[in-house]
């Protein structure tokens, strides 16, 4: 299949990077029996198509939450996972989708829930915070986490569906906790490359100074829900944690 929009990335053996016209990222893993396609961006394109074009392994999808550049090609696959606490959010996006097209079902992804791709098991963890549902796929062969919007560099904690900035604060401190020392590496629902483990360092300084009543000098974030704010955490004008006052009252 000839695709106008996806950019397809091999990033190391058995795992490719799909960046779907810069707007969202998902991930095609394979093992010796079976692949894992990590969220399915926009579904403006046949996504099934475009990994067979990688793999004709039995595919296992799973979704890292419920927005719609992450689960809108749903549609082409007969299965996918989720964590539930999405669900209803999943509905929504699906119901303002223009096509009308309907999302295959949708399978109860517990947390610690494993799939063995064939010397190659992966581990579901929790990551709620952008969404109450949020959770990212650990690869600790590959000692990597796909962490979807979870765990992102410039995040957004602003949504109406998004908990309080202390929840993503607790995420973080649960996550190093646990399995801390199990990835040096991620990749996220927008990347375009690896990110550091450290980043988990830095978004947790951002909570915690947001926490202490640091943001009074941070900007005005404008997006297409309106006007927010924005935490810049490090030398990076675009590493953000964008979030609304009230989250804070």
């Amino acid at each position: 299949m000839e695709s106008k929009r996806m950019r397809i990335t091999p990033l190391e053996e058995g795992l490719w990077l799909l960046d779907d016209a810069g707007e969202s990222t998902c991930y095609v893993l394979a093992g010796s029996q079976q692949a894992m396609v990590i969220d399915t961006v926009n579904g403006v394109e046949n996504l099934l198509e475009i990994v067979r074009e990688l793999t004709d392994l039995p595919l296992i999808v799973v979704n890292t939450h419920g927005h719609c550049d992450h689960i809108y090609g749903n549609v082409f696959f007969d299965e996918a996972w989720m964590h539930p606490a999405d669900n209803a959010l999943a509905a929504a996006h699906f119901a303002m989708r223009e096509s009308g097209a309907e999302p295959c079902p949708f399978r109860p992804l517990e947390i610690g829930q494993r799939f063995d791709l064939g010397g190659e098991e992966v581990e579901i963890v929790g990551l709620p915070g952008h969404t109450a549902g949020s959770v990212g796929v650990l690869d600790k062969n590959r000692r990597l986490l796909f962490s979807g919007d979870g765990l992102n560099p410039h995040i957004w904690m602003q949504l109406e569906e998004s908990l309080p900035v202390v929840s993503l604060r607790d995420t973080i401190l649960a996550l190093k906790a646990a399995h801390g020392a199990d990835f040096d590496r991620l990749l996220t629902g927008h990347a375009r490359d690896y990110a550091p483990a450290a980043l988990l360092d830095d978004l947790l300084r951002g909570c915690e100074e947001l926490l202490r009543g640091e943001g009074s000098a941070d900007a005005a974030y404008h997006w297409f829900g309106g006007v927010c704010r924005q935490h810049r955490y490090d030398d990076n004008p675009d590493h953000v944690i964008v979030y609304r006052e009230e989250q804070f009252r």
